[in-house]
Order: C-alpha cells, then sequence, then structure tokens
C-alpha cells in the first residue's frame, strides 16, 4: 500500500520501443527512456491502539479513583499535527473512567470478582480514539481486567430449612456451606454453635463429617415439637477468615418408627399449637353451618317463588289504566231530603219495620250468611289450575258477593225536574242485539257478557 507517511513520491523509468524494424537509412535509435514523478497525497488515517485487546491483572476490591493503566492510541498522520480524544465505546458495569486526553484509566466504582459482569474473572470495556481531522477518524481497542480473588464474602449456611424427630437418633440433618469466592478462599469450613443462648448447646450438638459437611442433631432425649431457629456460626479457610452466623428453621415433630414426620406432628411442627387448632376447626365449622344455611334459604326462596308463579293465570294478568276526567256531570238539583234516611239499618227487623222510603242496597245485608264446606288442604297439589277455577266458582256462586245488583224502590221521585223521564230512554232497536262481542273484552267483563249473551256461569 502507499503510505504517504513513509513516501511522499515515486521516481518511474518508462521506455518505449518500436516493435518494427525501423525503414533502412534512417539514423535513430528504435527505442526511448522517460522519466516519470509521482507524488502521493495525504489522508487522514484512523488513530489505533499499538497493543489491541490489553489484558491487566489486578485484585478485586481496590477503591474507587484507582489508576489502572494508561490505554493510549497512536495518530498515523504525523504530519498533520492532530490531537486525538479517547472515550468510553463499552463500560457493561460502569466501573472504569478514562481520560480524555492521555487514555489513563482509573475505577469508578469497586471492582467485583463476584458480579455478574464477570465471565471466567475477566471483565472486558472497549474505548474509543478520535482524532480532529476532516473528516474525523476513530479507531477502537479492547481492555481486558483479570480480577484476582480475594476473601470478601463470608460462607452461607445450607440448608435454611429441616425437619427432624423430637426423639433422638432417629434422624440428623446434614448441613454444608456455600461461598462466592473460589479457592483458597472457601472450603474446609467450621461449623459451631454460639455460646449464647446457653439453650443452642443445651439441646443440639454438632458432628463434623469433612471439610464441608457436618451434621446437626438434638442432643437432649425429648424435644417438644414446634419450630427452632437454630444459629450456626460458619467460617472459611480464607486469609483472613470470614465467619457468618447463619439461622437453620428446624422443625421438630412426632414421627413413626421409619423415622417420617406424622401428618398431627407436621402441623405441630408449623407453629400451631393445639388451642390454635382448635380454632380452626371451629372457624371451619361455622363456615360450612352458614354455607349450608344460605344454600337452603336460596332453595326455599326459589321454590316460593316457584309457587308464585304458578298461582298467577295469564289470563286474569290484566293491567288497565284508570282514566281520569276532569268533568263528571252535575249534580242533584234535588237538595231537599232526609239524610238519616240514608243510614244503614242496624238490623233486618229494623228495616222490616221501617216506614216506606229510600234504603240502601250498596251495602252487604247483615244475617245469615251461607256456609260453606271447608276444602280439605291438599299438602301438594297435582293440578293448580283445578285449584284455582275451584276457587273461581265459589266466589262466582255466592250472593253475598259484591258488586249487588237491585232495583232501587223509591217512595216519591218528587216534581219539577228539569231532566227529561227515564222512562223516554230505549234502545236503538227494539230487535234482538248480538252482544257476543262483550266476550272479547276479556275476564274482567265476562259477567256482563253472561248477562246480555244469555251464557251460563261454569
Amino acid at each position: 500500500a502507499v503510505d504517504y507517511e513513509m513516501n511522499r513520491a515515486f521516481m518511474l523509468t518508462v521506455m518505449v520501443s518500436n516493435q518494427a524494424p525501423l525503414a533502412s537509412g534512417i539514423q535513430m535509435s528504435f527505442q526511448s527512456t522517460a522519466g516519470v514523478t509521482i507524488s502521493v497525497t495525504d489522508v487522514n488515517e484512523a488513530p489505533y491502539f499499538p497493543t489491541n485487546h490489553k489484558l491487566i491483572r489486578l485484585e478485586e476490591g481496590v477503591p474507587t479513583g484507582t489508576v489502572l493503566t494508561t490505554f493510549s492510541a497512536v495518530d498515523p498522520d504525523r504530519f498533520m499535527q492532530q490531537a486525538v480524544r479517547y472515550s468510553k465505546l463499552s463500560d457493561p458495569a460502569n466501573w472504569l473512567n478514562i481520560n480524555a486526553t492521555n487514555g489513563q484509566i482509573t475505577t469508578a466504582a469497586v471492582l467485583d470478582r463476584e458480579s455478574d459482569y464477570i465471565k471466567n474473572n475477566v471483565y472486558e470495556a472497549t474505548f474509543l480514539a478520535t482524532d480532529n481531522g476532516i473528516p474525523p477518524a476513530s479507531g477502537t481497542g479492547t481492555l481486558q481486567i483479570y480480577l484476582i480473588d480475594i476473601n470478601d464474602n463470608a460462607p452461607e449456611l445450607l440448608p435454611k430449612e429441616a425437619q427432624i424427630c423430637e426423639k433422638p437418633n432417629l434422624n440428623v440433618i446434614n448441613i454444608t456451606a456455600a461461598d462466592a469466592d473460589i479457592d483458597p478462599n472457601v472450603g474446609p469450613f467450621v461449623f459451631e454453635l454460639p455460646s449464647v443462648p446457653s439453650a443452642v448447646r443445651k439441646n443440639w450438638t454438632i458432628t463434623r463429617l469433612n471439610g464441608d459437611y457436618a451434621q446437626l442433631s438434638l442432643r437432649i432425649m425429648y424435644l417438644e415439637a414446634g419450630v427452632y431457629d437454630v444459629p450456626i456460626v460458619v467460617t472459611d479457610s480464607g486469609n483472613p477468615p470470614l465467619y457468618n452466623t447463619s439461622v437453620i428453621k428446624v422443625k421438630v415433630c412426632p414421627c413413626d418408627e421409619n423415622g417420617d414426620c406424622t401428618t398431627i406432628g407436621a402441623v405441630a411442627a408449623a407453629g400451631l399449637g393445639t388451642g390454635a387448632i382448635i380454632a380452626i376447626l371451629i372457624c371451619i365449622i361455622i363456615l360450612l353451618t352458614m354455607v349450608l344455611l344460605f344454600v337452603v334459604w336460596m332453595k326455599r326462596r326459589e321454590k316460593e317463588r316457584h309457587t308464585k308463579q304458578l298461582l298467577i293465570d295469564p289470563e286474569d294478568d290484566v293491567r288497565d289504566n284508570i282514566l281520569k276526567y276532569d268533568e263528571e256531570g252535575g249534580g242533584e238539583e234535588d237538595q231537599d231530603y232526609d239524610l238519616s234516611q240514608l243510614q244503614q239499618p242496624e238490623t233486618m227487623d229494623h228495616v222490616l219495620n221501617k216506614t216506606p222510603g229510600v234504603r240502601r242496597v250498596d251495602e252487604r245485608p247483615i244475617g245469615a250468611e251461607p256456609q260453606y264446606p271447608i276444602r280439605p288442604v291438599i299438602p301438594h297439589p297435582g293440578d293448580i289450575g283445578d285449584f284455582i277455577n275451584e276457587g273461581l266458582r265459589a266466589a262466582d256462586n255466592d250472593p253475598t258477593a259484591p258488586p249487588y245488583d237491585s232495583l232501587l224502590v223509591f217512595d216519591y221521585e218528587g216534581s219539577g225536574s228539569t231532566a227529561g223521564s227515564v222512562s223516554s230512554l230505549n234502545s236503538s232497536s227494539s230487535g234482538d242485539q248480538d252482544y257476543d262481542y262483550l266476550n272479547d273484552w276479556g275476564p274482567r267483563f265476562k259477567k256482563l257478557a253472561d248477562m246480555y249473551g244469555g251464557g251460563e256461569e261454569d
């Protein structure tokens, strides 16, 4: 490739020769040479990092602001006198800063080897170097930081929960520890019971199996069923060693001959005493009773609603409107009458012995009413329609039931009335009339249709 910084110009010698021989008699050479000078024009080239994929090693946990290295780039345009500026292109955890003028890299946060951004103990970041040429050009460089592990994580006890029988020697609990660090800052681990509170070492004991495992078991012969928080101190082998007091939640329960926790024991081990269990059972019974009563009430309500629907005859379900009229006619012109003559007689004898006059027939007469046999009540009638029709016939055949149709008897009608005589009223036709259309007016006019139509009541 042609590089301006290496060669600004090239000198070439060009020779030209005639392929065909010259004609006889021409005294000149059959070839000729000439010199050619080629000048190279300088263009802006991108800066580059001489040690791309630069790898450095340091311990994790260095404080913020620590200078790690200088990651500088080179601009190949030596004759342009350009300035290079640096910036971050990729920094996943935002742990690093770079000086824009000299490329010095410092920490912006504490580097942690146990972070999710670390892959195989290596943290990787990419930086950008840009010149100020026209147009500007840029190059990239990758910095790899290998983090050396230090003992900065205390071990954690596993498991967090366990189950054991209330009598010893039936089973034990195997315990271990987990440490986020790597060798040599992990196991072998030391498992211990704390001295405070004293009941811990009195009731429990730890047996070491190897550098990673131990067994937790009961020291006493019997421990009441329940849930117990047992603190255990776990120490790693780092330099300096770190320890952590973890709590394991142990459920102590009665067991069968196979060492398995029984069902009642499991409930007791869950931290529920006898009183709590009884209270829960009572609440369940009350809840079930309320549900049962609600279901019975809903069934009964549904049955009553269904019965009411059966008792309603669709033909009788007639809804009429009362029309209001402002003018209902004039009053009586004859206001000269005795109000006492219009009072209801107290007894039938008094009515019979009373002198002739006006008597009211629009009220129910006082006297012995006909007695009807009491219809036996059928618990579950098979036909609701028969029941309704029987009651309807009894009501229609009752002579004392309203309205009371009778003739008003007047001793004296008076004289001098301006109204004409009612005897002048007659039918528009003296012939027979067809009143069958009254049957189409519905059940409210059935009695009127029977009177004028000549039909017989059912």
